[in-house]
């Protein structure tokens, strides 16, 4: 049993709903919209440096995910898993998959939730 859950785990295919995380103190507000820190891995979050990379084209999404590597942060936006117009790899569900495959192993990162719809 164990083995299976590190082969899920490794693999991406175990999946976080982060839809069921309850609401934390942690509320930050970007160009007039106002986020929610629901996960700060490695202390990765700098609001400094997320209010220089922040673009506009952002705040259509439900979440934001900012990943470090080479010093540099990097934005990508995720939508909520019940929005049914969004792919399956734009979803906040497919996010251990865009860890796995497009960051830097153990990056530093983390997750805002929208929370002005």
């Amino acid at each position: 049993m164990v083995y299976i859950l590190k082969f899920l785990v490794v693999y991406g295919f175990y999946m976080i709903n982060y839809n069921q995380f309850k609401r934390g103190d942690d509320l930050i507000e970007v160009q007039g919209k106002n986020y929610e820190i629901i996960e700060n891995v490695k202390n990765a979050f700098q609001e400094s440096v997320l209010n220089d990379r922040y673009s506009d084209i952002l705040s259509k999404y439900d979440f934001i995910v900012g990943d470090w590597g080479y010093e540099q942060l990097r934005l990508k936006g995720f939508y909520d898993d019940q929005n049914p117009k969004a792919a399956f790899d734009t979803k906040i569900s497919a996010l251990d998959d865009y860890l796995y495959e497009y960051c830097n192993f153990g990056c530093a990162y983390f997750v805002l939730r929208k929370i002005d719809r």
